[in-house]
């Protein structure tokens, strides 16, 4: 039995723990949530170290992107450190394989027709791979990382503008309190609407959910959400808004569809090379293996704007 334990910074009543068999091994998948507590996340790992086969580091990033440059998250360096036996993962070695496959299957699937379809990625740095899959599928990519991390309501129409402004901005926001850059514990609850309007302009809304959440409009009638991991209970609130389709990159276990950090998580312990990066090369292999497809579930019979679903 291989366990997999991803220590978040968010909310505690996102917690979860399933049984699943994977590739022919059984694991143990669980989130244990510290409610914006970085210290409590740090001692957590420490704690469970060298008696789980991977760490996934959810709630926070260790490293965005921009271009060709990798910029690290201050406030998360600690938690990796806090690994020293089991190797720990933030998903981001994955995102670049997994979400940009998952835009080219629901393209050439004709799951949705993506050409000149509206698209906002809530934070493009946090999504580059799913970013640049959009723009090669013909979609018009609004990146919304300043309106998003930085609370500055500006949207940014292509993905290289984004990397010109990452040059000044991104060493700077990196060194912030993570907190301020994205919701944590209890912040995870709480909504706002003040940036409807950049969801209304939008025929699909991309990337992380707890972004998408935290400024959710009460209607979102025949959008779709392509997004990472979510509860029941939030698919159930998405139906109630008028959400025409729900799309999450991660597969659904007992209800629940974990975070990347779990699923690369998951890929380290089957690929048993300790704390040694993987190649996109081997991502892809272990992926292929578990058969992984994106859960696409029809919440309304409404029409996609600007198109048909």
């Amino acid at each position: 039995m291989k366990t997999i334990l991803s220590v978040s910074i968010g909310s505690s009543t996102r917690d979860h723990r399933v049984e699943a068999n994977i590739m022919g091994q059984d694991f143990v998948l669980e989130r244990k949530g510290t409610d914006g507590d970085i210290q409590k996340a740090i001692n957590l790992i420490k704690e469970y170290d060298g008696k789980v086969d991977a760490f996934g580091m959810g709630g926070i990033d260790l490293y965005i992107f921009g271009g060709d440059k990798r910029y690290t998250i201050k406030d998360a360096i600690p938690l990796k450190e806090a690994a020293v036996i089991s190797p720990i993962v933030d998903g981001s070695g994955l995102k670049n394989t997994l979400e940009r496959n998952v835009i080219r299957y629901i393209n050439h699937n004709k799951v949705i027709d993506l050409e000149g379809k509206r698209v906002l990625v809530v934070s493009a740095m946090d999504r580059f791979g799913m970013a640049e899959a959009f723009e090669e599928a013909g979609s018009l990519v609004v990146c919304g990382d300043l309106i998003f991390a930085l609370g500055i309501p500006k949207q940014l129409n292509s993905i290289h503008v984004l990397h010109k402004i990452a040059r000044v901005i991104a060493p700077i926001a990196c060194r912030l309190p993570f907190e301020v850059l994205y919701p944590t514990g209890k912040s995870q609850e709480v909504g706002s609407n003040k940036y409807e309007a950049f969801y209304q302009n939008a025929d699909i809304i991309a990337g992380d959910y707890l972004y998408i959440k935290k400024y959710l409009p009460g209607s979102l009638k025949g959008k779709v959400i392509i997004t990472n991991t979510v509860t029941s209970g939030d698919v159930e609130h998405l139906a109630q808004i008028g959400v025409s389709t729900l799309i999450t990159t991660t597969p659904e276990y007992n209800g629940r569809s974990f975070g990347t950090n779990v699923m690369e998580a998951i890929i380290v312990a089957l690929a048993g090379k300790g704390k040694q990066e993987l190649t996109s090369a081997e991502y892809n292999h272990y992926l292929e293996g578990m058969g992984i497809k994106p859960r696409i579930e029809r919440l309304n019979n409404d029409t996609v704007a600007g198109g048909n679903v």
